[in-house]
């Protein structure tokens, strides 16, 4: 099974907490629970994040500078392309944000295994298996077939892939 998703195919909705908007590609939910959801959205300015109870999170700057993740206990640095991971129903803030940085998010079940989230760059061979989201950074192939830039690939077969993308193994 290939599923190719397009822009087109997101929809936009307002944060939780009502300071900007996500572009929501994928939510899975069974039982009126979420399971998985894959969305990109902009941090402009300082600010709390919202509230998620229940759900781990991952998330990758993929334009602009990033910024600080800080909570009582928690300090990460979301720089550009390198996955950073926070419990969703941990109180964060973004701090030191000197410019608009956009971002990729995973969200999963605490039930879950947690994701395997990886930027590629160039030519990779991935397994086939459990649920593969590929979120192309830049005009791609995926098993030789071109993708644009913020297309979204979900397959569970073997992949193929080369240009620069982020990958993310969802696990049941």
């Amino acid at each position: 099974m290939i599923r190719h998703l397009t822009p087109a195919d997101y929809k936009s909705m307002p944060w939780a907490n009502g300071k900007g908007t996500t572009v929501e590609m994928l939510k899975v939910e069974e039982g009126g629970q979420l399971l998985w959801r894959l969305s990109r959205a902009s941090v402009v300015e300082n600010g709390d994040f919202s509230l998620f109870p229940g759900i781990e999170r991952n998330l990758t700057v993929i334009t602009g500078p990033g910024f600080d993740l800080l909570g009582s206990d928690l300090r990460l640095h979301a720089k550009p392309l390198i996955p950073v991971a926070f419990a969703g129903d941990t109180p964060i803030r973004a701090e030191a944000v000197t410019a608009p940085s956009d971002d990729f998010n995973v969200m999963t079940s605490r039930h879950l295994p947690r994701p395997d989230v990886a930027v590629i760059r160039g030519a990779a061979q991935l397994r086939g298996g459990d649920m593969l989201a590929v979120f192309t950074l830049a005009p791609s192939t995926v098993n030789g077939t071109a993708i644009s830039r913020y297309d979204l690939i979900l397959t569970d077969e073997p992949a193929s892939l080369s240009g620069q993308m982020i990958t993310v193994r969802l696990y049941r």
